[in-house]
């Protein structure tokens, strides 16, 4: 698991989108996957809330859009829609939906979308799909060598230290269950763990009374 310090410093050594994308990862506790197929229609601002289709076990479920990043995921979206407006121009644009069929809507457009368009060079159809998840991996991995963290860390482990760091603020199991997307709360008691910190720690409460008389 990463401490706050940590997450702070992988992030700080990370740059652009691949440095928004690990905001969300830690953020919002989602899996990496989750994180890459967001679609535009997926993010909320009347509600501050994310939308994830398709999560694990097939179901949506919503999760709050961290205050702290409003501002950079509207920048954020305006810099995809002039990608998908040239797209356009060029002819092209269109996004496969998850039941097959294409849309050239904004909306239905890759929060994350490839730097470049692929081509199939049998047709000449073009399009994007969404950032390889091979790319974030290897720029976490640089981050954390960069941050001089020498812990076994990943992208996942954003998720981890999201459900740990929500529990040591007190913050219910239940509720972090839900977040997390786990279908059985027996998942998320693993977090728990770490948040025993030994007889040394804990507080008598005959000390609350005398003081440590």
């Amino acid at each position: 698991m990463l401490t706050k310090e940590d997450v702070r410093r992988v992030i700080d050594n990370l740059e652009g989108n691949k440095q928004f994308a690990a905001e969300l990862l830690y953020g919002t506790g989602m899996r990496l996957n989750e994180v890459l197929n967001l679609r535009i229609l997926d993010i909320d601002f009347d509600r501050n809330e994310i939308t994830i289709r398709y999560g694990k076990g097939g179901k949506d479920r919503r999760i709050m859009l961290p205050k702290s990043l409003i501002s950079k995921i509207k920048l954020h979206i305006a810099n995809v829609k002039k990608i998908h407006e040239n797209d356009l121009k060029d002819g092209w644009g269109q996004v496969q939906l998850h039941n097959g069929k294409t849309s050239k809507e904004f909306r239905w457009q890759w929060l994350f979308p490839q730097q470049n368009r692929w081509k199939n060079e049998k047709n000449g159809e073009q399009g994007r799909f969404h950032m390889d998840e091979t790319l974030l991996q290897r720029a976490v991995k640089n981050a954390l060598r960069e941050a001089g963290i020498i812990k076994n860390a990943s992208c996942h482990t954003f998720r981890h230290s999201f459900a740990t760091h929500l529990l040591e603020k007190g913050y219910d199991i239940r509720t972090v269950q839900e977040l997390l997307g786990h279908s059985d709360v027996r998942t998320t008691m693993i977090y728990t763990h770490v948040l025993n910190r030994g007889a040394k720690e804990i507080e008598s409460p005959l000390d609350e009374i005398l003081g440590g008389q």
